[in-house]
């Protein structure tokens, strides 16, 4: 079967197949990422647009993920919301912090599927540290009473 090449509409490139013949063959236009894990700078997967050919603009994307997976860790063990607030503005809260949380971690993903060692790193790290600062016990100030929810949303799960 081959893959078809329409020039007028490139959404029937990837959906267009016959399948009177045997080999597949690629679009001309199509950019195959890494199918495995690699390290280096030279990166442009990290975010849609980002130059990544410099080890600085590399290094700040590096940052970049790392403080995207520790809010997704902030917003995971935080108690934003106050007893006795309005139970519709609470849940309102509550539904805008835990889509901020899940968009944030979304971000992250994709990030870790540029399939480059130190973006992965990086997304672990930040989980790590955030876990360390705002779920361990290492910072916490008092033990929480029992039967006491720890943060605003349910936690992640995988």
């Amino acid at each position: 079967m081959v893959v078809q090449n329409h020039e007028r509409d490139p959404f029937l490139n990837l959906l267009s197949i016959d399948s009177t013949k045997e080999t597949i063959s690629k679009p001309k236009n199509m950019k195959m990422g890494h199918l495995t894990l690699f390290w280096g700078k030279n990166t442009e997967d990290i975010f849609p647009g980002w130059s990544g050919g410099s080890f600085c603009s590399y290094f700040f994307g590096l940052i970049w993920v790392f403080l995207l997976s520790f809010m997704v860790e902030r917003l995971s063990h935080t108690k934003f919301i106050k007893q006795g607030t309005n139970h519709v503005v609470a849940g309102l809260l509550q539904t805008l912090m835990y889509a901020t949380r899940v968009a944030l971690a979304y971000l992250v993903m994709l990030a870790v599927m540029s399939f480059n060692v130190g973006v992965l790193l990086a997304s672990v790290g930040g989980y790590a540290v955030g876990f360390l600062v705002y779920g361990s016990r290492a910072f916490r100030k008092a033990d929480f009473i029992q039967y006491e929810e720890s943060s605003d949303i349910p936690p992640l799960n995988c």
